[in-house]
């Protein structure tokens, strides 16, 4: 790597194990100012809403919660505030299609790996900023692209989990496919026991095998990451297929036992998902799994109001 490298401490072991199993790498994106409190305050503010969440979570001591929201027309440094007295958690997602600064980082990080990663050539590749609470988390959960977390501020425990039965099966990931929600996924105490556990800081990023589940707890400090998610062929064509067997699995009842991603009924099945992708019932099934039932209150910091319940 060069001496303006994205990546700093990368070495012959993690081309090996780059995809194989969870890898820990050192940054420096922690110092740019991009990441900076100031300028993620701008980026809130100018942010599209149809490109972010803002998750209500329970603390790690509490029962669980997930309800989304809207921070409305608060002030960026407001919304920061809220999160940091509250259990919360916004993405920013796809900056790289928002901000071509952070797509030129991004970009630069994926160059740096398919360098040194033998059979990596540059995938298609989207990156969003998550800014937490303290006592936030985010539960046990699959993504069915490529991803890695990088840390940028703030301390948080990270639990990876095997990508294999019993921790993910080929149902969870076909409903991720479908519905469009992650962290439904059924989850046992006693997965912890087979995790791989890291403590992130600042200068630290996180990559993992594909589809390999995981959880993330922070640790009591207010945290600034950057998740980067990227696509491949092969990567493409699991998703055509998660989505079209989970579609026959809900729609017809049939379990479909192919998961190739290659031949006549590979053919088929990518068929049948472009033509049904954009259906009404999947829609209406993801609108229903979706739904924006808060937004934050103006006056105290971290408090929520909830909506009206559509009709």
């Amino acid at each position: 790597m060069s001496k303006d490298a994205v990546l700093t401490s990368w070495d012959e072991t993690h081309s090996s194990l780059w995809g194989n199993m969870p890898i820990r790498l050192a940054h420096n994106l922690h110092k740019s100012p991009l990441f900076s409190m100031d300028t993620l305050a701008r980026l809130i503010e100018q942010y599209p809403r149809e490109h972010y969440n803002l998750v209500q979570t329970g603390s790690r001591e509490s029962r669980r919660v997930w309800r989304e929201g809207d921070f409305g027309n608060l002030s960026g440094r407001r919304v920061i505030d809220a999160i940091a007295a509250g259990t919360l958690w916004l993405n920013l997602r796809n900056v790289t299609d928002v901000d071509q600064r952070y797509r030129a980082v991004v970009t630069k990080l994926f160059e740096e790996i398919a360098a040194v990663v033998p059979g990596f050539e540059m995938p298609d590749h989207t990156a969003g900023i998550l800014i937490s609470s303290p006592k936030a988390q985010v539960y046990y959960h699959s993504d069915l692209p490529g991803q890695g977390l990088i840390q940028l501020v703030g301390r948080k425990r990270v639990y990876v989990y095997p990508a294999t039965p019993p921790f993910v099966t080929p149902e969870s990931l076909e409903d991720i496919a479908l519905f469009g929600v992650e962290v439904d996924m059924p989850y046992a105490e006693w997965y912890d026991r087979h995790a791989v556990v890291y403590d992130l800081e600042p200068g630290q990023m996180l990559h993992w095998p594909l589809n390999a589940p995981h959880r993330v707890e922070n640790l009591d400090t207010v945290n600034i990451s950057m998740t980067i998610s990227y696509t491949d062929e092969a990567i493409r064509r699991l998703q055509m297929v998660n989505f079209t067997n989970g579609l026959i699995r809900h729609r017809f009842g049939y379990r479909a036992k192919s998961r190739a991603i290659a031949g006549p009924v590979f053919l088929a099945k990518r068929i049948l998902q472009k033509l049904l992708r954009n259906s009404a019932w999947i829609r209406r099934e993801r609108k229903a799994r979706q739904s924006v039932d808060f937004r934050l209150d103006d006056h105290r910091p971290g408090d929520i109001v909830d909506l009206p319940r559509a009709a």
